[in-house]
């Protein structure tokens, strides 16, 4: 029954570690990379549009009224570095981005591996399913509740505190022997856990981010640059097309 326990307990950690993972990339994708998406679909928007006030065709003309309704605003050059400014103009990394220098790495997609080790320890320790108690069972939970928030933002700090504080904490009380049907119960209950667990981990792995994230675990930082570059390029691609149309109308 510990073993049992203890791999769930294990799953569940490398379920949640992945979910942060995925929550995070997600974050840092949709700030960087969103508003190049954007100014892509503006101007594709934009080109349809020149394209049929020229040809008069009504399917060009559907199209252009299609993508239109497709777009927000486009975003300015403010808005493409959003975060790089301040009153004062471009930070600095911003402007080295602008003029081709090198530049400050983005912030880590993934909690460090000092997070990691402190998060699974304290998994580890005060998951609820190791409780017998439905007091003790209760403050596990709220106490892993914190663990995880302080996780999910690569809090090393934080989670040093808590690993203190449940250092110091009640110790919990032994698990008393449980009868032969109850032992069955808690084995099926493990085993129907599990299976839902490997359709959340499935249900991540076969997502969008979760794709892309397998694409580099070890260097997302350099999944999203490398996205980055090729969406300047198609911008500069669509800008140029654009220039030519409007040129020839």
């Amino acid at each position: 029954m510990r073993a049992a326990e203890q791999a769930l307990i294990e799953y569940e950690i490398a379920v949640e570690t992945f979910r942060v993972e995925i929550e995070n990339f997600s974050r840092l994708h949709h700030q960087k990379l969103g508003p190049m998406y954007a100014r892509l679909e503006e101007l594709d928007a934009r080109i349809a549009e020149a394209k049929a006030a020229r040809t008069g065709d009504p399917e060009d003309l559907r199209r252009a009224q299609e993508l239109r309704a497709r777009v927000l605003p486009m975003p300015s050059v403010e808005e493409l570095f959003h975060g790089w400014m301040d009153g004062d103009g471009l930070f600095p990394e911003a402007a080295a981005m602008l003029t081709e220098q090198p530049v400050r790495p983005p912030q880590r997609v993934r909690p460090s591996e000092e997070a990691r080790r402190l998060y699974r320890d304290l998994a580890r320790k005060a998951h609820p399913d190791l409780a017998q108690e439905e007091g003790e069972r209760k403050r596990r939970e709220e106490f892993l509740t914190r663990v995880n928030s302080a996780y999910a933002r690569g809090d090393e700090a934080e989670l040093r505190e808590l690993s203190e504080e449940w250092a110091a904490g009640p110790v919990p009380k032994e698990r008393r022997p449980s009868r032969s049907e109850e032992l069955y119960a808690r084995l099926e209950w493990l085993a129907q856990r599990k299976e839902l667990l490997t359709v959340v981990a499935r249900e991540l792995e076969n997502s969008a981010i979760g794709s892309m994230l397998k694409l580099a675990p070890d260097d997302p930082d350099r999944l999203l640059d490398e996205i980055a570059e090729q969406l300047l390029a198609e911008v500069a691609g669509r800008e140029a097309e654009l220039a030519e149309l409007i040129g020839q109308g």
